[in-house]
């Protein structure tokens, strides 16, 4: 039977159980702080990691400029902010610069040589063993502190150097990879947001600014009601076909989204009755963000009458039609204008029919359409990638802690 003092998963050749100590036998308090102003420079340090706090403002330094007094961080050295509302401490290594300063608010520490940092920043703020110590520290009110000496009063599991270094490493490995993956999502994201920049063309503009080759025509501004077509078919019987939810997120399976539960009313007699290919919408929004879906889970599905369907005709591409609405620069301009008194706006089919929009020929909207559609399955892979990589770490961690 496997002992409680050693992890489900272990590196090979680590046999011998993990045993308990007191964590202030491993942790040495750093007491140094600055005796001139911008001795050093500013950290901060967030949930998101320690970062210049001129690169985390984005060019503005928070803290007061009298900084004399503020505790200085060695490279390799950690901090973290020594107060939470919400039971959540970071453990930042400093791994920006020889030196930083930090408020007094911000304890910092190193460990002994019997104590992998990496090892350790691993135990603090992704295993249990830490979530369960904060919750004891929880008094009367809202916040939690987290002073240095309460810290050093921690019981915790603890193998051999080598393991916790191996620990450490492979962790430390595995960030590596998921952040490599979330930097290439992100640049994949910003393509994306330069070329709908580019390939829509801005106020009064009658061409993009970037277009495929053999494309020269203007654009023609059109009223979209001559595109596109109502579809008013609704259901006859209860569960006559899938209930679809339609969200920012795109259109699912209502039972998938709501993870096994239907939200909508069992009696849906009357539902809108969405056919594969053709759109709906939720016709009203708090903030002037509609989110256009087009159904592509089942032949058809239901959706309740909030939510108009719609078609195109054979002059105008629905995946085109679909970037232009969900991220074009003109359908926010006409939404704005349909906002009038009250927080709530309204975007029946009748006022989006209304709408008059910039639209090239048929093999160009093709082509744009095609376009964006691969670029976004190429992000949505990437992402899938990258959820993949923090379930695993996820299951990881579960496994290789104590």
């Amino acid at each position: 039977m496997m002992s409680k003092k050693s992890p489900q998963l272990r590196f090979e050749g680590f046999t011998d159980d993990w045993e308990e100590h007191k964590l202030g036998d491993y942790i040495i308090q750093y007491s140094e702080k600055t005796k001139q102003n911008n001795q050093y420079p500013v950290f901060t340090s967030s949930r998101n990691g320690l970062f210049f706090q001129k690169d985390y403002y984005k060019g503005n330094q928070i803290a007061s400029e009298d900084n004399i007094g503020y505790n200085i961080v060695p490279r390799g050295y950690f901090t973290y902010r020594h107060m939470s509302d919400d039971l959540v401490f970071k453990f930042n290594i400093n791994d920006l610069a020889d030196y930083g300063i930090v408020s007094t608010l911000y304890p910092v520490f190193t460990t002994n040589e019997q104590l992998n940092s990496k090892y350790l920043q691993y135990q603090l703020n992704e295993g249990s063993e830490f979530r369960r110590f904060s919750l004891l520290q929880k008094q009367g009110g809202s916040r939690t502190y987290m002073y240095l000496n309460k810290l050093q009063n921690m019981i915790l599991n603890i193998p051999k150097l080598e393991e916790q270094q191996k620990i450490g490493s492979f962790f430390k490995q595995l960030d590596n990879t998921i952040a490599l993956h979330q930097r290439k999502l992100d640049l994949l994201k910003e393509q994306k947001k330069g070329y709908l920049q580019k390939m829509f063309p801005k106020n009064g503009a009658k061409v993009p600014e970037l277009r495929f080759a053999g494309f020269a025509d203007d654009w023609e501004e059109h009223e979209l009601g001559d595109y596109i077509i109502q579809y008013s078919e609704k259901t006859k019987q209860n569960n006559q076909y899938p209930v679809f939810t339609s969200s920012r997120n795109g259109l699912f399976f209502q039972k998938d989204y709501y993870k096994g539960n239907q939200i909508a009313s069992e009696d849906n007699i009357g539902y809108n009755i969405v056919p594969r290919g053709y759109f709906t919408y939720r016709h009203m929004s708090d903030d002037l963000v509609f989110k256009f879906n087009i159904n592509d889970l089942a032949d058809y599905g239901i959706v309740s009458t909030l939510y108009p369907v719609f078609t195109t005709n054979e002059q105008l591409n629905s995946k085109y039609l679909q970037y232009q609405l969900n991220e074009g620069s003109e359908f926010r301009r006409f939404s704005l204008l349909q906002k009038q008194g009250g927080s709530r706006t309204y975007m029946y089919l009748n006022k989006l029919q209304n709408m008059i929009l910039n639209i090239p020929k048929l093999e160009e909207q093709q082509k744009i359409g095609s376009f964006f559609k691969q670029l976004d399955n190429t992000i949505a892979l990437h992402q899938r990638k990258l959820d993949l990589l923090k379930e695993q770490k996820k299951g990881f961690l579960q496994k290789m802690f104590v």
